[in-house]
């Protein structure tokens, strides 16, 4: 696994061992950066459920200004925070949680975000619930968009009002949505 563009263009990323994470693979990750197009330089990011960090990376490298990345599992925390600290990631946060205590923590702050990565565990039913939750707190800016990725063969999720699907794709056993968020 690598960064696929901008400053760290080619860097390696490390991804936690076993099955309890599954990191975007590079040809995912390229085809949704490629549907963001120029949106991600200078946006404040969210990477909920960040795992390795892939999405996050990806976007400070592309030119976001900031990103938070939000991941409970101590063993792909502790790979994360090792991605940041090797790319020299200085305009990042970790944060150690729960998403749900994540939410309640930037909606008491009133935190928001341009840009939002969704990229729970497949067949948890967690992709709706935090994209809901997002929604509630308000999180996404006004215009901002919210990339949702889950299993393909996933139910088909209720997403929050003002959340305008603009891309819907497939690649293989992922499915990647695309959500223009209007306030």
């Amino acid at each position: 696994m690598r960064v696929i563009a901008g400053r760290w263009r080619g860097r390696p990323l490390r991804a936690p061992r076993g099955f309890a994470v599954r990191p975007t693979s590079d040809r995912v990750r390229e085809s949704i950066f490629g549907l963001l197009g120029e949106e991600v330089a200078g946006a404040s990011v969210l990477d909920l459920f960040a795992g390795s960090g892939a999405l996050g990376i990806e976007a400070l490298s592309r030119g976001a200004s900031k990103a938070v990345f939000v991941e409970a599992d101590p063993v792909a925390l502790a790979v994360l925070r090792k991605n940041l600290e090797t790319l020299g990631a200085e305009e990042s946060e970790t944060l150690r949680m729960d998403y749900r205590q994540a939410l309640r923590r930037f909606r008491a702050r009133a935190m928001r975000f341009r840009l939002a990565f969704l990229d729970p565990p497949y067949g948890t039913g967690l992709a709706a619930k935090s994209a809901a939750g997002i929604g509630r707190a308000g999180l996404v800016e006004d215009g901002g968009a919210v990339v949702v990725e889950e299993a393909f063969r996933a139910p088909e999720a209720v997403f929050p009002p003002g959340w305008e699907r603009i891309a819907d794709r497939r690649y293989g056993d992922t499915r990647v949505m695309v959500f223009r968020v209007s306030l």
